[in-house]
């Protein structure tokens, strides 16, 4: 369904119903947003993608059956308000884009879930998405808003990790998922656009070695490497050697202009020539000639 208004006083019956794509669909009501979904009590797959949740103030998504959500605003709308509240134990996937200026995201725990994407969240009052992913095995992130660590939160089954180091929690949220991440295999950073480190990021290293980087941790890709940023050479420089299981790290430096590859390739080289934990670990630099 998509561009219409929906209007259920009273719940429907969409008992075959598994796989449902509302797109700029508006409600007249809350109650409109549950007595559809409280109809379709075989639904798995639900894609929403709309202007805002401005139309209803809670839009609520209460779906035992459902495995699979995708959930995305389109930012270009000036809308504000409003949110959403998950409740999905069956839930496995998770993708979340683009939520702007809501002001509330509510997501119940999901013992089975495998993956979730979160990108581009910002502005979120009482954002708290952390608490309620704990289960899952992949996790990819890319937040521009100030994260709140959950106490005591372990994220037992974590096997893969990818993080856009932002601008707004630096490498603090690195630092917690990795302490928190103790059967972490795979860690993939996407590194800041900014050439210089700003005021507030600079990295605080562990007191105590993480335990994936001790048992666990087998590759590391990072893109948009910084070479010329000294945080980023300090986090590099700690994984390496720390990170004992490691088999490959592979780093995508940032671009720089002709006349300066080769003070690049000289902090390249600094970085290969740092004792690895790992002594069979393989170091690619790649792309190395741009």
């Amino acid at each position: 369904m998509h561009h219409v208004l929906l209007d259920f006083p009273s719940r429907v019956c969409f008992n075959a119903l598994r796989e449902l794509h509302l797109f700029h669909v508006e409600f007249k009501d809350e109650a409109s947003v549950c007595n559809l979904l409280y109809g379709c009590p075989r639904l798995q797959d639900l894609v929403v993608t709309q202007y805002s949740s401005i139309d209803v103030e809670t839009y609520t998504i209460a779906v035992p059956s459902l495995q699979r959500l995708t959930i995305e605003e389109d930012s270009s709308q000036d809308m504000y308000g409003g949110g959403y509240v998950i409740n999905a134990p069956s839930l496995k996937y998770l993708n979340i884009k683009g939520l702007y200026c809501i002001d509330f995201f509510l997501f119940e725990n999901a013992p089975e879930l495998v993956e979730a994407k979160i990108n581009d969240v910002s502005e979120i009052d009482n954002e708290n998405i952390l608490a309620s992913l704990t289960s899952a095995k992949r996790l990819s992130f890319q937040f521009t808003v100030e994260v709140k660590y959950p106490t005591g939160g372990i994220f037992y089954q974590l096997v893969f990790l990818k993080l856009r180091i932002d601008d707004i929690n630096g490498w603090n949220l690195l630092s917690f998922m990795l302490d928190s991440s103790p059967k972490l295999q795979s860690l993939k950073l996407y590194g800041s656009c900014w050439e210089d480190c700003p005021v507030g990021w600079e990295w605080t290293q562990p007191k105590c070695v993480p335990e994936c980087l001790l048992l666990h941790l087998e590759t590391l890709v990072w893109r948009r490497y910084g070479w010329q940023r000294e945080d980023e050479k300090q986090v590099a420089t700690y994984i390496l050697k720390n990170a004992r299981e490691l088999k490959k790290a592979t780093f995508d430096p940032t671009y720089v202009k002709p006349e300066e590859l080769e003070k690049r390739r000289e902090m390249l080289n600094v970085l290969a020539s740092v004792a690895r934990a790992s002594t069979s670990s393989h170091l690619v630099f790649e792309p190395v000639g741009r």
